[in-house]
C-alpha cells in the first residue's frame, strides 16, 4: 500500500506527495505535512488520518472555504482510491494500491563507464530458439534443448496472461531465475532510442527486501543500439569488463544482456548477472535468454501501453470532472453541496430550477458522479433544441419501417442510458403529447419504440431542469400537473449569480486557469478595479456570462493583468462601486452616454422608440443602457417636470 496525493490543479500541480502512516494535515502553514502556497487554503485546512483498519479518513478543520470530496462539501468521511479532494484552488487525487504487488523491486543504478568487452555476441537471426526449423534438427542431439523449450513455453503462457506491468516483470524474472543461474536481474524499458530508460524493474534471486542492482549503462545501450545479445564470462578478471566500476564493485563474475524489440523497434533490454564462480553463464544461457526476450517483448510492450492508457484515462477523466465541477464557497453554495450529499446516493427523480447560466447541468452531472450509477451513461437531452417531430424518435427510438426513412431499428436515448442517468434540460418546453409518454416512463420505467408493439423496460434515474416557473405553467394549463408532481419528487433552485456575489472572486480565478490553458495564453491576475466591477455587476446571464467575460478578457487583453478596459462594455456601463475611483476615460464615456440618452428622450417627449431611432440603436439596447446607467429615475423626473411622459416605459 502506497498512499499518496497527486496534485491535479493549483500552485503545486503535478506534484506527488506520499502520505505517512499516521496523520497528515493540509494547509497554507509551512508546518503542515502537505504545505500548499495557496491564499484560498486555510492555515490548517483539513486532516488525513490512517485508521487502525488501514483505511484513510479526511476531516475538515473548520476551514474558511470548506473541503470537498468528489465535488461534495463534507465534514469527515473515509477516502477511497481515486477520490478527488478540493481545498480552495488546489485539487488532489487520492491514490493507494489496494493489493500488494508480487515481489519487491530493487533499485537500479547505472554506471557510465565507457569500457567494455564481450565474450560472445549473437544477432536475432542466430538465436536458435527463435528458429523452429533449426531447433527441430538439433532437438535429438541434446536434452538441454528440450528443457529450454519447456521453459520458453511456460514463460510464454505466463507472460501473455498478465496485464499489470509490475506483476508481469516480477513473474518474468522469477521464471528466468528458475532456468538461468542468475543472482540478480533487471528489466529496463525505453520509449526512445535507448539512451534513457523510463521504466526500471530489478529483483534478486533471494527476494526479500529490495536491494540495489547496479547495471552498466554502456552494456545496456550497446545491446539496444546494435540489437545484439551480450554474454560476459569471467568479468572481474578478463577483458575490458575489469574497467567497468559497477561490475567490479558488485563482484560480478558473468552477465547476460539481451535486447527487447517489437516490430523492429527497440523497447528495452533484460539484464542478468551472477557473482558466483560456480554458476557461470554460458552460450546456452545466452541462446535461451534471446528466446525469452523474443517471446516476452510484445507482452511487456502491451502491458506498458495499457498502464499508460489507464493513467491517461484517469488524468483526462479528472480534468473533465474538474472542468465540470461546481465552484463556490458562500452560504448558498454550501446548501447546494449539502443537498448533493443527501440526494446523490439515492435514485429519486430530481427537478432543478433556475435561470439560464446558473449551472443546472453541472448539478445534474454532480448528482450522477456521486451516485452508484457513476460508471453508467449520463445522457443529456435538450428538449428545446430538438424539433418536436424528431424528439419522440430521439427519446424512445423507432422500429424499422415505422415511418418514411426508418430503414433500420434505432435505439432511443432512454434505452442507451439503461442503468445510468437521463438529464432532460428545458423540460418545460416538452410537447404535451410527449409529456404523456414521459409520465409513463416515470411511473412504469418502460416505453415502446415508435412503431413498436412490445414494451421495453429500462433502469434509469431521471433528472430534469428548467428555467421556467413550472407551477405557473401548470396553473395556465401549459404543463401537465401529474407530470410535474412526478418530476418534482426532490426539487432544488439554483441561485442566480447576483445572489451569491461572494463566489465571484473564486469563480473568476477558476475561469482564468481554465481558459488560460484552453486558449494557450498566460494566466493573469485581476486588477482591483476589474474585480470590484465583476462583483458589482448584476449578471443577467449568470455564471455563463461571467465565464465568457473572463475568456474575452484573457484573449483580448494586452497587459499582464486583466484591467477594467478588458471587460465587456455592458459591465463598464454600470455605476462604479463606492470604494473604487473610476478612471477619467471610463467616467467621461459614461457621462457622455447619459447625456446623449437624456437629450434624445427629452427631444422625443419620452417616446423611447423614437429616441432609439435618433441614437441609431435598437429600442431593447436603449432600455438596457438606461437600466445599466441607472437613468430610469432621472429620466422620469426630467419628463415629469416638463409634463411629458409617453412612448413606453424603460
Amino acid at each position: 500500500m502506497r498512499p499518496r496525493l497527486l496534485v491535479i490543479a493549483g500552485p503545486s500541480k503535478d506534484l506527488t506527495i506520499p502520505l505517512p502512516d499516521g496523520e497528515a494535515t493540509i494547509g497554507r502553514d509551512p508546518a503542515n505535512v502537505v504545505a500548499i502556497v495557496d491564499p484560498s487554503v486555510s492555515r490548517k485546512h483539513c486532516l488525513l488520518r490512517r485508521e487502525e483498519d488501514g483505511r484513510f479518513s479526511i476531516k475538515d478543520l473548520e476551514s474558511r472555504n470548506g473541503t470537498l470530496v468528489n465535488g461534495t462539501l463534507m465534514k469527515e468521511q473515509f477516502l477511497h482510491h481515486g477520490d478527488e479532494i478540493a481545498t480552495g484552488d488546489s485539487l488532489f487525487l487520492f491514490l493507494v494500491e489496494d493489493e500488494d504487488r508480487p515481489g519487491s523491486s530493487s533499485r537500479v543504478e547505472f554506471d557510465d563507464g565507457q569500457s567494455m568487452a564481450e565474450t560472445r555476441l549473437i544477432h536475432p537471426k542466430e538465436a536458435v530458439y527463435l528458429q523452429p526449423d533449426r531447433l527441430l534438427k538439433e532437438l535429438p542431439a541434446t536434452s538441454q534443448v528440450g528443457r529450454n523449450l519447456n521453459a520458453l513455453l511456460k514463460i510464454s503462457r505466463v507472460v501473455h496472461a498478465i496485464r499489470d506491468l509490475e506483476e508481469l516483470q516480477a513473474q518474468l524474472l522469477d521464471l528466468i531465475f528458475e532456468v538461468v543461474p542468475a543472482g540478480r536481474g533487471a528489466i529496463l524499458l525505453s520509449d526512445g532510442d535507448g539512451q534513457e530508460f523510463n521504466s526500471l524493474y530489478a529483483r534478486t534471486r533471494q527476494g526479500g527486501q529490495p536491494q540495489l542492482v547496479r547495471v552498466s549503462r554502456t552494456i545496456a545501450r550497446k545491446a539496444m543500439k546494435e540489437n545484439v545479445a551480450i554474454l560476459g564470462v569471467d568479468v572481474s578478471s578478463t577483458g575490458n569488463f575489469r574497467e567497468v566500476e559497477s561490475l567490479v564493485a558488485s563482484h560480478v563474475r558473468s552477465l547476460v544482456c539481451v535486447p527487447l524489440s517489437v516490430f523492429q523497434r527497440m523497447i528495452g533490454c533484460i539484464y542478468l548477472d551472477s557473482t558466483s564462480a560456480a554458476n557461470r553463464f554460458n552460450e546456452e544461457h545466452l541462446q535461451l535468454m534471446a528466446g525469452v526476450a523474443g517471446v516476452s517483448a510484445v507482452a511487456l510492450d502491451n502491458a506498458r501501453r495499457l498502464q499508460w492508457l489507464e493513467q491517461e484515462n484517469q488524468r483526462l477523466s479528472t480534468e473533465i470532472r474538474q472542468d465540470q465541477s461546481l465552484v463556490g464557497e458562500g452560504a448558498r453554495m454550501k446548501e447546494i453541496f449539502q443537498f448533493l450529499a443527501r440526494v446523490a446516493p439515492t435514485d429519486s427523480t430530481v427537478l432543478i430550477e433556475g435561470e439560464s447560466g446558473t449551472g443546472k447541468e453541472l448539478v445534474a452531472k454532480a448528482l450522477h458522479r456521486n451516485s452508484p450509477r457513476a460508471s453508467k451513461p449520463f445522457v443529456a437531452i435538450n428538449c428545446a433544441a430538438i424539433p418536436e417531430t424528431l424528439l419522440e424518435s430521439d427519446l424512445f427510438g423507432h422500429e424499422r419501417g415505422a415511418f418514411t426513412g426508418a430503414a433500420a431499428q434505432k435505439k432511443g436515448r432512454l434505452e442507451v442510458a439503461d442503468g445510468g442517468v437521463v438529464f432532460l434540460d428545458e423540460i418545460g418546453e416538452l410537447a404535451p403529447a410527449l409529456q404523456v409518454k414521459l409520465l409513463r416512463v416515470l411511473q412504469e420505467r418502460e416505453f415502446e419504440r415508435v412503431g413498436g408493439t412490445h414494451p421495453i423496460k429500462v433502469n434509469i434515474r431521471l433528472i430534469a431542469a428548467t428555467n421556467r416557473d413550472l407551477e405557473e405553467a401548470v396553473r395556465k394549463g401549459e404543463f401537465r400537473q401529474d407530470l410535474y408532481y412526478r418530476l418534482a419528487v426532490v426539487k432544488m433552485t439554483m441561485p442566480p449569480l447576483r445572489e451569491r456575489r461572494e463566489d465571484i472572486p473564486m469563480l473568476t480565478r477558476h475561469f482564468v486557469q481554465k481558459h488560460a490553458m484552453r486558449c494557450r495564453v498566460k494566466a493573469k491576475p485581476i486588477s482591483r478595479e476589474a474585480m470590484a466591477t465583476l462583483v458589482n455587476y448584476e449578471w443577467p446571464g449568470n455564471v455563463r456570462e461571467l465565464e465568457n467575460a473572463i475568456e474575452r478578457a484573457l484573449v483580448m487583453g494586452s497587459s499582464d493583468m486583466v484591467l477594467l478596459e478588458d471587460l465587456p462594455e455592458s459591465l463598464l456601463e454600470q455605476n462604479a462601486p463606492e470604494d473604487i475611483t473610476e478612471g477619467k476615460y471610463h467616467g467621461s464615456v459614461k457621462e457622455l452616454k447619459k447625456q446623449l440618452i437624456l437629450d434624445a428622450v427629452e427631444q422625443t417627449g419620452g417616446n423611447y422608440v423614437e429616441a432609439a431611432g435618433i441614437l441609431g440603436v435598437h429600442p431593447n439596447y436603449l432600455h438596457r443602457l438606461i437600466r445599466n446607467l441607472g437613468l430610469k429615475d432621472e429620466l422620469n423626473q426630467a419628463l415629469r417636470g416638463r409634463g411629458r411622459v409617453s412612448g413606453g416605459a424603460a
